[in-house]
């Protein structure tokens, strides 16, 4: 009689590390409302129906007036002619606009690719230390511990901060970056982005390394203020960041900074609010910033999602007058909006945080080789996916700054309006009263594809149809990080030789044969068993 096979443990008590949700790649995007509405929003009607408006009514005036015995229509040759054209010219602008979001999609790929990879050879291919004594491993052990679980910090550090760098979002004031980097020297990187500001000034003499004039450094001795923060005079624009309550110091411009006046962006986050928290260290030329901040004012920080809210002045003709208001200094709401000042933003000096933190991760690479704890292939594959990480960044940056040919975009939007309006006239004769919906489902056609490719032109923002990024960075990248540094390197003579490890070789036949009962068999009988299966 067959002895019952006892339970075994659920997999999950198996394992020392809790409270982790595995993420599911194909979780649809968190979109409050119902989902006609979000439905709705997403196609191509919401962003084009002012041009089905404008034409369905040019349509009708045309419909009208020949009703009423104007002879007002010509003959379709060119409804042929350019009909055929301009459908091939939409078509490739469409998939040129798609190739640039499926390339942003690979890009992010390989950033979850060399993440998964690198947390993986620092986790459980660089070793620890081994000291002269117990308490000295002890030591080396859990410095070891703390060194590798911060490099893994920054791996996703390097993903959320490249997020935002996309979207226009500059500093590390955010809920899901503050805490993964506040603690690293702040390096004087421009962006990777350049602005019209930097383009037009090329030639423009660059100003003191720290914004001011030689004569203010010698009246800010006399006054007491402490200079030991300021870059030091060997060229170096690597900086500490202070606790709140302290002097932070001034980064220097780097070389392609046009001037002294740059605009002044607050860092502090007081107590009541923050008021602009776009940079670390400000490249202005206030002496004091706040870089690191009190604790009880984390609850300031800004959430690491910012959708912007749609107003009035996301619909036509309101959103004409975005530029003027936003020019002027007045806060405008809007998506809209929102990426004019985003444009405007870029004018000044930023950091390149992304480009940043792969510098320390590059160090730590370094120093693993100066201590020779890894083998070179081990060495090799680290260095490897570091190059993978920025050269993502480099084509990200790529996506962003290369646009469309802005005469080619005009051309083809003057073409088709000029389309648009000369349809009710070649389709009056045939179609009657049925010109006026058949222009407005043809426009409908037409503007569709083009403010489609429009938006997916950039696909990292936040409309609709842009990639999740907040799904990448949260839900894949932070999870699968924190899965791996829950519990030490598994012990292969622990997993392997469990007990439960019991249908190694006769699965098929149900056996239920131990690792260690197989051990006692030998070779010979494993090597017969595995002829067998």
């Amino acid at each position: 009689m067959s002895q019952p096979v006892p339970p075994s443990p659920a997999r999950s008590n198996t394992f020392s590390h809790t409270e982790y949700r595995g993420p599911d790649p194909f979780a649809p995007r968190r979109r409050p409302g119902g989902a006609l509405l979000d439905a709705v929003l997403a196609t191509a009607l919401f962003r084009c129906w002012h041009h089905l408006l404008f034409f369905g009514a040019w349509a009708t005036l045309i419909t009208v007036l020949n009703h009423n015995g104007h002879e007002l229509w010509i003959e379709t040759t060119l409804l042929t002619v350019l009909g055929t054209v301009l459908g091939f010219v939409i078509s490739y602008r469409t998939t040129a606009s798609f190739e640039r979001y499926n390339e942003g999609r690979k890009f992010w790929s390989h950033i979850i690719l060399a993440s998964r990879n690198m947390a993986r050879l620092i986790w459980f291919h660089i070793p620890d230390a081994v000291g002269r004594t117990p308490e000295e491993t002890e030591e080396l052990k859990a410095r070891a511990y703390i060194e590798k679980k911060t490099v893994i910090n920054l791996l996703e550090a390097y993903a959320v901060a490249v997020k935002h760098y996309l979207r226009g979002e500059d500093g590390i004031y955010y809920q899901d970056l503050y805490h993964l980097v506040k603690f690293l020297p702040a390096y004087a990187l421009p962006a990777g982005l350049p602005s019209q500001t930097d383009l037009s000034n090329i030639g423009v003499e660059p100003a003191s390394p720290n914004g001011h004039d030689d004569d203010d450094d010698d009246d800010d001795n006399e006054k007491g203020v402490s200079t030991s923060n300021r870059p030091s005079n060997d060229g170096s624009q690597l900086h500490q960041r202070h606790a709140g309550g302290g002097n932070a110091p001034n980064l220097p411009l780097p070389i392609s900074s046009p001037s002294t006046k740059s605009n002044k962006r607050s860092s502090v986050i007081g107590g009541a609010s923050m008021k602009s928290p776009t940079s670390r260290v400000s490249f202005a030329i206030d002496p004091v910033k706040r870089t690191i901040i009190a604790p009880a004012d984390e609850a300031f920080l800004l959430p690491a999602h910012m959708p912007p809210k749609y107003t009035i002045f996301d619909l036509f003709p309101f959103s004409l007058l975005i530029k003027h208001f936003s020019k002027g200094g007045h806060e405008v709401k809007g998506k809209k909006a929102a990426r004019i000042r985003a444009k405007m933003r870029k004018n000044t000096v930023s950091h390149n945080l992304p480009l940043e933190i792969s510098l320390y991760l590059s160090s730590y690479v370094a120093t693993i080789q100066e201590r020779k704890l890894c083998d070179v292939p081990t060495y090799s594959n680290l260095h490897s996916n570091l190059t993978m990480l920025v050269d993502s960044l480099t084509g990200l940056e790529r996506i962003l700054t290369t646009p469309v040919p802005f005469s080619y975009s005009i051309h083809l939007w003057v073409t088709t309006i000029i389309y648009c309006l000369a349809l009710p006239f070649q389709i009056w004769k045939p179609l009657k009263w049925i010109t006026i919906p058949a222009t407005a489902i043809s426009s409908f056609i037409f503007f569709g594809f083009l403010v489609a490719g429009e938006e997916i032109e950039n696909p990292f923002g936040y409309d609709k149809n842009d990639l999740n990024l907040d799904h990448f960075t949260s839900e894949i990248i932070r999870n699968e990080l924190k899965a791996v540094t829950s519990a030490p390197r598994p012990n292969p003579e622990k997993w392997a030789f469990s007990p439960e490890n019991n249908t190694l070789f006769g699965e098929h036949r149900g056996e239920r044969t131990g690792p260690e009962e197989w051990v006692s068999k030998g070779p010979a009988a494993i090597v017969a068993s595995m002829s067998n299966y």
